[in-house]
């Protein structure tokens, strides 16, 4: 008896916790389904805030735009060239020279004896000289050819016509000389002669010092063909540069 009497007391207990199990279950329940249900709201960038524009209308444009660019101004006139000199009319009595008169470059090139009294010849001096540069161009050009020639046709004359002149040929004064017509200075022939045998000789001949004229004999027979060279104190260096600078 006593476990039956037990029995319907323990069915009640076990109910009422089924019952407040199942309120909690469905309270849970509820509550999840309100969870569920609300959505959050989207989330977006936030808006910028507003800029206000005003329309305003073009004016007219300035007059400094509108001005045309001013024009460089015009260069200035130069003057007319200015006469320094003033021409004078031609004399009614002048008389024009025709050619072949006048002074012309070939005179002068001679020199008589009388103007030869104090010009040094080979040998002078003594013995007692380091050098005798005239006996030197004097042997050299005797034994020459072509420079025996050229004097010659110099001798004669403009025309190579005439006869032979006794008077000395001048070729070198601080320059050469153009003689009679003759292609080049100092008789080209006789000037490149004298200017080799000056560059070959001793420094010491060429530094020597000469003053006045010198003259050298192409022959030792009477009328013979003479050469002068000299002019104040000069070198024989000289001859080499001559005071023209040619």
């Amino acid at each position: 008896m006593t476990d039956t009497a037990a029995r319907p007391r323990r069915r009640p207990a076990q109910r009422g916790r089924l019952a407040t199990a199942a309120l909690s279950l469905v309270a849970h329940l509820a509550l999840l389904f309100a969870f569920l249900s609300v959505q959050p709201p989207p989330l977006t960038p936030p808006e910028p805030p507003p800029i206000a524009v005003e329309l305003v209308a073009a004016g007219p444009p300035t007059p400094q735009a509108q001005a045309p660019p001013s024009p460089a101004p015009p260069a200035p006139a130069r003057p007319p060239p200015r006469a320094l000199a003033r021409r004078s009319p031609p004399r009614p009595d002048a008389r024009p020279v025709p050619a072949g008169e006048g002074k012309g470059a070939d005179e002068g090139a001679e020199l008589s004896d009388a103007q030869l009294a104090g010009a040094a010849t080979a040998g002078a001096g003594g013995q007692g000289r380091a050098c005798d540069m005239v006996r030197r161009l004097q042997t050299a050009l005797r034994k020459d050819q072509r420079i025996q020639a050229a004097v010659a046709e110099a001798r004669r004359g403009p025309t190579g016509t005439g006869a032979p002149s006794g008077k000395a040929l001048f070729v070198w004064n601080g320059d050469w000389i153009r003689s009679h017509g003759q292609d080049g200075a100092g008789l080209a022939a006789v000037r490149e002669a004298i200017m080799w045998e000056v560059a070959f000789a001793p420094e010491a001949c060429r530094a020597e010092p000469v003053h006045g004229l010198v003259l050298i004999s192409l022959d030792d027979g009477p009328g013979s063909a003479r050469l002068v060279v000299g002019a104040g104190a000069w070198r024989w260096s000289d001859l080499l540069h001559p005071r023209g600078g040619g």
